[in-house]
């Protein structure tokens, strides 16, 4: 299995390059390989597999959906999200789903009245579409997530692999910033968000998801780490990634992972026998002097702008007004938009249509929160209850699952300040309501001695 691993990271180096070499061809050719093999895959799969299969296609087009965007990869800008969907609906075509699920049918229900109240402002046309389409395609992938991974019956070591399919184009990603951004004070042009260490694209979705990278190897580091050289490997990722996640000087991401870590050490620590967590804790002490080497790369490349951008200032060491960047004018607007619609609220994209009217220019919403607020009026209250109450009532039912805080903390931590744009919220929201079994340990069977 370790040398399995060490293949597909090596693969997966290479695919980064080829994909920064080959950036108009390989990127499209790979998207359309990527769906038949794991259509295939998941239809061959034997009835005990195909759960696993499910959600590693899923996990794998979760960690290369924004690689496929940078590079105009995917078929479309929401593909990802639609090949979640896709995915998942194959799994219970097979598989079904839990008797738990009812609150997730009306969460998805509830979605509707926004498209109703939208189609009277912005009509059915193609601009009605792709609008709609923008907004909805997340929540409908966390509820079709939600209903597919609620009670559902995996082991660790199966979530574990599960992980690796999401953080290995992590790696490719990861690889292709490298070279498309060698020289990190190059791109250097005070403490914003840096597109160009990017890879040219979105800086908070490139942070989210290289936090999610972070987090995944960090989780190696702890628990599939079986010899020193898959230690040193992984150690190696996670510095690699932690940096390119820094340099972005998008906050977001970074910080999202840190606390997922601190959710997951919390949880291993307490669920550990007391033998295990020396272990546990000589491994943090690696983590955190990673982690201080690497800050410190980061702040040394970029001539010390790292640490302003975290303490809110800007080149020249001014405190900026706004620590959110803005974020917090579009919240209160939002809330403005609940206020004066608050039964149905103002539609699905309803706050981007009346931001061009009152404001000339399209500005997409940083916080799903808000969004839901304003778009669904008081239904998108229960929506949020929902959201939140159901997976906290799942966990005090069954608490076997060591990453439900991290998953759970990655979702709503994301959705502040990135909303739903990936499929990566959703995704990982759905993970947090597995029901994660211990292995089962194979019997010894001994040879009964003849007298």
């Amino acid at each position: 299995m370790n040398i399995k691993y060490v293949y597909r990271l090596l693969f997966h180096i290479t695919l980064g390059v080829v994909f920064f070499i080959f950036v108009n061809l390989i990127p499209r050719l790979f998207f359309f390989f990527m769906i038949f093999y794991f259509i295939l895959t998941i239809i061959m799969a034997s009835k005990k597999q195909r759960k696993i299969e499910v959600l590693k296609a899923c996990a794998y087009v979760v960690g290369i959906e924004v690689l496929l965007r940078m590079t105009n990869g995917a078929l479309f800008y929401e593909a990802s999200k639609y090949l979640v969907i896709l995915f998942m609906l194959i799994g219970m075509f097979y598989d079904g789903i839990s008797n738990k699920g009812s609150a997730y049918f009306i969460y998805l229900i509830l979605l509707v009245p926004s498209i109703i109240v939208a189609s009277s402002t912005i009509g059915f046309d193609a601009n009605f579409r792709t609008n709609v389409a923008f907004v909805l395609t997340g929540p409908v992938s966390l509820g079709v997530s939600a209903l597919y991974c609620l009670d559902r019956k995996i082991t660790r070591n199966q979530l574990l692999d599960v992980l690796q399919y999401l953080s290995l184009p992590i790696v490719s990603l990861t690889t292709y910033l490298f070279l498309y951004a060698p020289s990190i004070k190059d791109t250097l042009r005070g403490t914003q968000s840096n597109f160009e260490a990017s890879g040219g694209f979105g800086p908070n979705q490139v942070s989210t998801v290289l936090g999610i990278g972070m987090f995944t190897f960090c989780v190696f580091i702890f628990l599939k780490s079986k010899n020193i050289i898959i230690t040193i490997i992984n150690i190696m990722l996670f510095s690699a990634v932690t940096f390119r996640a820094i340099v972005t000087f998008s906050r977001g991401g970074v910080i999202t992972s840190i606390l997922m870590i601190m959710a997951f050490l919390f949880f291993l620590y307490l669920k550990s026998k007391s033998n295990e967590r020396f272990r546990i804790v000589a491994s943090l002490i690696a983590i955190v002097m990673v982690l201080g080497f690497t800050w410190v790369v980061s702040s040394s490349l970029t001539g010390g702008l790292i640490e302003k951008r975290y303490n809110n200032q800007d080149k020249k060491g001014l405190e900026k007004e706004d620590v959110s960047a803005g974020r917090v004018n579009l919240f209160l607007g939002e809330l403005e938009g609940f206020i004066e619609n608050p039964f149905l609220g103002v539609g699905a994209n309803g706050m981007k249509e009346l931001r061009i009217e009152r404001m000339g220019k399209a500005i997409a919403s940083h916080n799903e929160v808000s969004r839901i607020l304003s778009e669904h009026g008081l239904i998108g209250i229960i929506i949020l209850l929902i959201l939140i109450i159901r997976p906290l009532a799942y966990r005090t039912e069954n608490q076997s699952n060591i990453f439900f805080f991290a998953f759970f903390c990655f979702w709503f931590a994301t959705i502040n300040h990135s909303a739903m744009r990936i499929a990566a919220p959703g995704f990982v929201y759905g993970l947090a309501l597995l029901n994660v079994i211990h292995e089962k340990k194979r019997p010894l069977h001994r040879k009964c001695l003849s007298e």
